[in-house]
């Protein structure tokens, strides 16, 4: 698909909700036109009667520039907020999003105590747990042959992976999962019917999955097992241990970013492999060799966290443009994803593109997805087992978005296959 560029340079509003339920070709479209004629741009921001409105953010469009800003924290900081354009509170700030909102020497530490649960031994140990997981969810709709892929398969998977790696019991899965919607899908009257309820729900549903988490950490202090949440209770760093505030938040860091971005890129790349079938073919023909391009150009092409915000420290410049201490900057990684100067062909959707410097997991720097590795891991044993039980498969309905500045989400699309015996 090629962006349409419906819009003209002044009439792109990237603060209205509108904008978000624009057609994905003109979304590019407007985008393609911001990197090419007002690479930093500047808008207001939208009074939604929740919080304090500020005086507005510069959109950052191109890939060089959210390279430089995410290489620079200490210019370009996160503790002001990271995954909002508006203000936050601080208990959404705590709830939502942990260490994406602090910045060093507060980050540093929590990404040094945590880190002793992603290491290659303990990653390694889930391996198995994947293809597990895997086989069983694609096993729960081989004889049905047809269903709705996002939630009967791509959504249950990474959802699945992560309370098993924390020793959550299945029993819980359904609420984690519920939760993690609410959260990331506030703005969705699916998720959220009535706006006015959009922060108490946001906060409910944050308060509900820290208290899960303190249950678990007590338990697991007493009773140590064989998963990610003994390790992150007993890690230590120089003497110093998680406090139950860390891992409450880092716990609701984990199950939203570790659920919405894996199922948005297998549902995306799904979609994307039923619509250029010769891509498919040759990621099908060739699995293993092919796997670790197509599984970088699924991330690319999904893009699944639109945005990231930072906000300046001090006087600077960014993309030409001069900015003042106290300015947010918006890195929309999903601009920087298609952008000319850096991709050929950029919206061809190309299972052996190389290189492939996307932004997908985040710029470079402090805040790099440190579940990167687990992702991919979890993106090629799906694909691999979806092609060996259902390689028929095909998507037969136009994907129904998650209304989102945020999360470039599916929400439902159906799919149709020959079925076969679980």
């Amino acid at each position: 698909m090629q962006p349409v560029e419906a819009l003209s340079l002044d009439d792109i509003d990237l603060s209205a909700p509108e904008f978000w339920v624009r057609p994905w070709a003109e979304r590019e479209g407007a985008f393609q036109m911001l990197r090419r004629e007002r690479p930093m741009s500047f808008y207001k921001e939208l009074d939604l009667g929740l919080v304090a409105v500020g005086e507005g953010y510069w959109a950052v469009t191109r890939h060089a520039d959210i390279l430089e800003a995410s290489r620079n924290p200490d210019i370009f900081c996160s503790s002001r907020g990271a995954t909002s354009i508006p203000d936050l509170p601080p208990p959404f700030l705590e709830f939502f999003g942990g260490m994406i909102n602090m910045d060093d020497p507060g980050h540093q530490r929590l990404r040094k105590l945590v880190s002793a649960g992603f290491t290659p031994k303990q990653l390694a140990r889930v391996s198995h747990d994947v293809e597990h997981a895997a086989s069983e969810i694609v096993s729960a709709v081989a004889e049905k042959g047809s269903c709705d892929f996002v939630t009967e398969l791509s959504a249950p998977f990474p959802i699945r992976i992560v309370c098993d790696m924390l020793g959550i019991p299945q029993s819980q899965h359904a609420f984690v999962f519920e939760k993690t919607n609410i959260i990331l899908g506030a703005g969705d009257p699916e998720y959220v019917a009535d706006p006015t309820q959009i922060i108490p729900a946001l906060l409910g549903a944050g308060a509900d999955l820290v208290a899960l988490m303190k249950d678990l950490r007590k338990l697991r202090l007493e009773n140590p097992a064989d998963d990610l949440t003994s390790a992150l209770v007993h890690a230590e760093v120089d003497g110093d241990k998680l406090s139950d505030e860390d891992l409450g938040s880092f716990f609701v860091l984990l199950v939203v970013a570790g659920n919405e971005t894996t199922r948005n890129s297998i549902s995306h790349g799904m979609k994307a492999l039923c619509d250029y079938p010769d891509q498919r073919a040759r990621f099908q023909g060739d699995f293993d060799a092919v796997s670790p391009t197509a599984v970088e150009e699924i991330v690319r092409w999904a893009t699944p966290v639109i945005f990231m915000r930072r906000t300046t420290t001090r006087e600077c410049e960014l993309g030409g443009q001069k900015l003042k201490a106290g300015e947010k900057v918006i890195l929309f990684y999903s601009s920087a994803n298609r952008d000319e100067l850096v991709f050929d062909n950029p919206y061809d959707f190309d299972v052996l593109r190389t290189p492939n410097e996307h932004v997908g997991y985040g710029g470079p720097g402090p805040h790099f997805c440190l579940g990167a590795n687990l992702a991919r891991r979890e993106i090629t044993v799906f694909f691999r087992e979806l092609f060996r039980r259902l390689p028929d498969l095909q998507i037969n309905s136009d994907p129904e978005r998650l209304a989102s500045n945020f999360i470039h989400g599916i929400k439902h699309m159906s799919c149709e296959f020959t079925p076969k015996a679980a």
